[in-house]
């Protein structure tokens, strides 16, 4: 086929070939446009989301709202440095302690640099402020935290840090939920425990309210800080902002991105007490954190999550999925066990067939995540309905009798 004849999709195909480093597994598909819960192709085929850009969509794709607020400060203003204030930083610094109970934040653009912050702080904690000889980061079995080589290093999943060895020393795994392993590994020696109230990349496996309070009552016993990394959890998608508060913990230092920005990319590194007083003038900064667009987006995120309590609608439309694909599971599809909360769900098959079911979903206009071989994972916008889980059940059922 030409040039002249080629498809639009061929095309970008094409180039994205001959010029983008190959690091992502890239499906045959071009998205042109989104609204709401789907996604459109150049030739006008509508997408049922279930992923929401990895968990980051929170309020839909384009939704009117947050369009006009990125389009009205644009016009106004897009980046003066951090040697000046801005409205909308301060703003978002206000609303975002506010609702996680949090004293101060710092800014950046993905979830990975406010993970590689909070490993910052709890190193020089440990050096500075608890001054403890060979101090440990604790973190789990199955985490994942971000690429970025501190974020790296306390990401316990071998398929990610065997390339990049040698890595930060100084962390050690611990696994999951496992209260008597978690007992054991607390010291003088512990600078801070890093962990995920639900991992995502590791599978969607919750960690129990009881480890999370259990681990903040060790912190509290040792001296040592509690970092959540909230970059997937949290933001409304379990029903509360933050995953954390379920459990009715406080951390000293939570990581956020992915949902904050509702697609526009913004991270935050929350902190409180002695944490949010390690770093001083100079320690710590960035080019791109907090500008006034990122910040602007993410404050219309916040109001669009309140004024259409998708709070609310998480937890019942979270629940909803998960009763579905109970059902579904109850008629035969291969599906072992149903995990999460809100919408943060993972199915875990009896088969090694989770890439397969995507594909095959795909083919069929939905679209879903394979966390490797035998779990998927299903994130879509807080504002999906009823109906739109039913059109998802109803899809994987047919897929599931084909599979």
């Amino acid at each position: 086929m030409t040039a002249a004849h080629a498809s639009l999709t061929e095309t970008i195909a094409a180039l994205d070939q001959r010029y983008v480093l190959p690091v992502y597994r890239r499906q045959p598909i071009l998205f042109v446009r989104g609204e709401g819960a789907r996604l459109y192709d150049e030739h006008g085929n509508a997408y049922l989301d279930f992923l929401a850009g990895i968990a980051v969509c929170n309020v839909g794709h384009c939704h009117p709202k947050l369009v006009q607020r990125i389009a009205e400060q644009a016009a106004r203003l897009m980046h003066v440095s951090n040697f000046f204030l801005t409205e909308p930083q301060a703003r978002l610094a206000q609303r975002l302690c506010e609702l996680s109970g949090m004293e101060k934040a710092f800014f950046a653009n993905s979830g990975a640099e406010a993970c590689e912050m909070s490993v910052k702080v709890a190193r020089k904690y440990a050096n500075a402020v608890k001054r403890t000889p060979d101090y440990e980061i604790l973190a789990i079995e199955g985490s994942f935290h971000g690429r970025t080589m501190g974020a790296l290093s306390a990401t316990m999943q071998p398929k990610y840090q065997t390339p990049f060895q040698p890595l930060l020393p100084g962390f050690r795994a611990l696994p999951r939920n496992d209260l008597d392993a978690l007992h054991a590994a607390f010291s003088e020696r512990t600078a801070a425990i890093l962990l995920e109230p639900i991992q995502g990349e590791g599978g969607v496996y919750p960690l129990a309210d009881e480890y999370l309070r259990a681990a903040r009552a060790l912190c509290d016993r040792y001296g040592a800080l509690l970092v959540v990394d909230e970059v997937q959890a949290g933001f409304g998608r379990t029903g509360r902002w933050y995953a954390y508060q379920h459990a009715g913990v406080t951390p000293d230092i939570v990581a956020t991105a992915k949902g904050l920005g509702g697609g526009f990319p913004i991270g935050a590194c929350l902190l409180r007490g002695v944490a949010a007083e390690v770093l001083q003038l100079g320690e710590h900064g960035t080019t791109y954190g907090g500008n006034p667009l990122a910040c602007s987006a993410a404050l219309a995120v916040i109001e669009i999550i309140e004024e259409e309590g998708l709070l609310e609608n998480a937890q019942r439309v979270g629940d909803y999925l998960q009763a579905r694909l109970r059902a579904l599971q109850a008629e035969g599809a291969p599906i072992r066990e149903v995990r999460g909360r809100g919408l943060m769900v993972g199915a875990e098959l009896s088969q090694p067939i989770a890439r397969t079911v995507v594909q095959k979903a795909l083919e069929r206009r939905l679209i879903l995540n394979a966390v490797g071989e035998t779990i998927l994972r299903i994130v879509p916008p807080l504002i999906i309905s009823p109906a739109d889980v039913d059109e998802a059940i109803e899809i994987l059922r047919q897929v599931f009798s084909e599979t």
